[in-house]
């Protein structure tokens, strides 16, 4: 016997404008949270305007700057999404465990690596700069 495989789109699952545009909304209300919130994110924010300025200053190339802007994109990223499972950690476990804060503290070494790893390609692209000024 043949079973039917096709699926029934629920009204509630239905594509709107209106819908994609209301998640749009729901995405800028949590940056501005996380912005106003997450001291790290400011730290990553003004890492950010200081690379920028740099970045004009020593005229990097297109690709340095294609560099530079995955990092910027990929520290603040994991940012975001550690403070997401800190927050999400925190409303399932709200008393002290300790796998919870083993998931904690797996989440910020994430964010750490990736702000490790950006450093150096900061350095692979700055520091020639840096010594031909000297």
């Amino acid at each position: 016997m043949a079973s039917s495989t096709t699926q029934k789109v629920s009204p509630k699952n239905s594509f709107t404008f209106k819908k994609r545009l209301k998640s749009f909304e729901y995405a800028f209300k949590g940056l501005l949270k996380a912005l106003k919130t997450q001291h790290n994110l400011w730290i990553h924010l003004t890492a950010t305007v200081f690379v920028i300025g740099a970045g004009f200053y020593f005229q990097i190339t297109k690709t340095e700057w294609m560099a530079i802007v995955l990092a910027i994109g990929g520290v603040i990223t994991a940012e975001l999404i550690n403070t997401a499972i800190e927050w999400t950690v925190d409303l399932v476990s709200p008393d002290k465990h300790p796998l919870a804060g083993d998931i904690k503290d797996v989440a910020a070494g994430a964010v750490l690596f990736f702000a490790l790893v950006s450093v150096v390609i900061g350095l692979l692209i700055f520091l020639p700069h840096i010594i031909n000024m000297l």
